[in-house]
């Protein structure tokens, strides 16, 4: 880490972090008001986090992260720019949305360019897989969104074939969605759509009135 992102981590962590807990987490408490909330999977370096939560302030956000470089310069955007929606655990992605989020609480879930695991043998290390797709789905409120995002056309493919077997879930377009206004262009992906690279956006919703398709008891 760099030494800014250490001070953040050693001065920020202890307001805006979240400590891995094996009950659900009561997410007013966690905010200190009632509001709709996001889970983001995976938030890298923050930048897009920071975004999203700054233009979108009645949303509060938890971002998961194990990465600490990535932690302290969320915590570092997050002092930054005085913002008051966004909590952090710095823990395993599977753990926490198994035992800290509680089913149907959830107003959108965001996976936003997670490893592609480009190798064939280590697809089976991929995030969507359709167990933990089906843990996603039941922490979503009735038309609750998940959105995911890549920039490798296979996997974009893998995601949505996955997603469109899931039975609690509904695409919310024919195919890849288009960009959500909400979801920012990072640098990164600036460069690589200058370069010709894809990139592909799923976005499926929460069906109403459809409890949770089957036991995620393969995760534990």
């Amino acid at each position: 880490m760099s030494p800014a992102q250490l001070r953040a981590v050693e001065t920020l962590l202890p307001k805006y972090g979240v400590a891995c807990s094996t009950a659900p987490a009561d997410l007013a408490r966690l905010f200190g008001r009632l509001a709709p909330a996001v889970l983001e999977i995976g938030f890298g370096m923050g930048e897009t986090t920071a975004r999203i939560a700054q233009a979108m302030p009645a949303v509060d956000f938890l971002g998961i992260e194990v990465h600490a470089p990535g932690v302290g310069a969320l915590l570092k955007r997050i002092d930054e720019l005085g913002l008051e929606n966004v909590r952090i655990v710095q823990h395993d992605a599977v753990e926490v949305v198994r035992d800290m989020i509680a089913p149907g609480v959830l107003a959108g879930i965001h996976v936003f360019f997670p490893d592609p695991w480009p190798k064939k043998r280590h697809h089976k290390r991929r995030l969507i897989q359709p167990e933990f797709t089906a843990l996603l789905a039941s922490r979503l409120r009735p038309d609750g969104y998940l959105h995911l995002a890549t920039d490798w056309e296979e996997y974009a493919l893998q995601m949505l074939e996955v997603l469109s077997a899931e039975p609690q879930l509904r695409n919310s377009a024919d195919g890849f969605a288009p960009r959500p206004d909400y979801r920012p262009l990072t640098k990164f992906e600036q460069r690589g759509l200058r370069l010709g690279h894809g990139v592909w956006d799923v976005v499926f919703r929460r069906r109403a009135g459809v409890g949770e398709a089957r036991s995620p008891g393969a995760l534990r």
